[in-house]
């Protein structure tokens, strides 16, 4: 799957960053173009991979490049003001060989959780390939400023995108771990996983051709059902034996157990739909859904992606579940990546919407209050001023 990767904001920066490096180290082809969006001159200059002539600075006018400080009405703000100088670079993108947009951002900061939504909506307005969000959200004992962003931001963000992929920090934050160990491990997480699911459709000269190919209209129509999308990865790996060739699953011979095979994928599906999903989920609310097994060709089958796709079906009970497979020649490990759209029992969403509600009736509250101050002041300005 062709993409146009448009970074948002420090963490959609940092992201994008590292879904280049990963792309070049397997491979996939699945970044078209790549462009960093920012506020902040430091946070674009802190990139490695992105190149120099897609880094995109706005807001000059009011901020002078150092960000809007985890305000994201201004980011929104100087989104809506610079948008040109952020079609500009879009306009090098060779959008004809696209299949879609994705555009990236923390839901927690100001930057990328305002502007990330006006630049969705924006795209979607010129453009007919699809336009994706994918959206980070902060973890609960990052500040009370960063979830109210978030539960702001994501109402907007599902709104404007034609569906949102979410990563809950939340859910994949070590104990004792460090800030940046933590957020370099995360990412890496990200780019593990929705890079999979978007490099199995890409095959270049000399690979592996699959069994049942996984090309950009399954994920297209996957997603297709709008609303908010969770991804789960799971693997194991296969080993090898004293020649350095890749062993069979039951380590007994070197012929390849197709029982073995059959089973290991089925596990690795439950695995990944059941305690490795990027947005835990009910999964019986998922509206369609997506088996992708990953692996050397030689430990893939089709009864294997089959078996987790009848699974999977089973669980969600939704008869839009598709299947195939993605060889890699390369890879140790066989694993299972499963994409669940359009969910709706998020218990992390329900607590950001209670946020916003509870956000929204503060401040009714705080207005009303100085209303009423102000009217008291100004009555009793009165009353001193009959005095004298």
């Amino acid at each position: 799957m062709k993409l146009a990767l448009i970074g948002f904001g420090q963490a959609g920066g940092k992201v994008v960053d590292q879904f280049l490096a990963y792309d070049s180290e397997i491979g996939g082809g699945f970044v078209e173009d790549a462009i960093a969006v920012n506020t902040a001159t430091a946070d674009l200059h802190g990139l490695e991979n992105v190149p120099e002539d897609r880094r995109v600075l706005v807001g000059q006018a009011r901020v002078n490049g150092h960000g809007v400080g985890a305000d994201n009405e201004l980011g929104a703000a100087v989104t809506e003001t610079d948008i040109d100088e952020i079609q500009h670079a879009i306009d090098q993108v060779p959008t004809h060989e696209l299949d879609a947009f994705l555009v990236v951002a923390g839901l927690g900061g100001g930057t990328g959780s305002g502007g990330a939504p006006v630049l969705a909506k924006h795209l979607r307005t010129i453009y007919t390939q699809p336009v994706y969000g994918l959206g980070l959200l902060p973890a609960m004992d990052e500040g009370g400023i960063y979830t109210l962003n978030a539960a702001r931001s994501f109402q907007t963000f599902v709104r404007e995108v034609d569906n949102l992929l979410v990563f809950d920090n939340d859910v994949w934050r070590s104990t004792g771990e460090s800030v940046g160990d933590g957020y370099d491990r995360i990412n890496r997480e990200i780019v593990e996983r929705f890079g999979l699911l978007f490099a199995s459709g890409e095959v270049s000269h000399g690979d592996v051709v699959a069994e049942s190919v996984v090309d950009s209209s399954e994920i297209i129509n996957t997603l297709s059902s709008g609303g908010v999308s969770t991804i789960g990865y799971a693997s194991e790996s296969v080993g090898t034996n004293s020649d350095g060739l890749l062993s069979s699953f039951t380590g007994s011979n070197d012929e390849f157990d197709e029982g073995s095979a059959t089973n290991r994928m089925t596990s690795l599906v439950r695995k990944a739909t059941l305690g490795r999903l990027t947005l835990p989920c009910d999964v019986g609310s998922a509206d369609r859904g997506l088996v992708v097994a990953t692996g050397p060709a030689d430990h893939l089958n089709r009864k294997g992606v089959e078996r987790g796709r009848q699974w999977l079906e089973e669980e969600t009970g939704s008869m839009e579940i598709r299947g195939g497979d993605y060889p890699r020649a390369d890879d140790s490990d066989v694993g299972a990546v499963v994409l669940l759209s359009g969910v709706t029992d998020v218990p992390r969403v329900k607590r950001l919407q209670q946020v916003a509600v509870e956000a929204k009736e503060t401040t009714a509250t705080v207005h009303a209050n100085a209303e009423d101050e102000f009217a008291t002041l100004v009555d009793t300005g009165g009353e001193l001023d009959a005095l004298f």
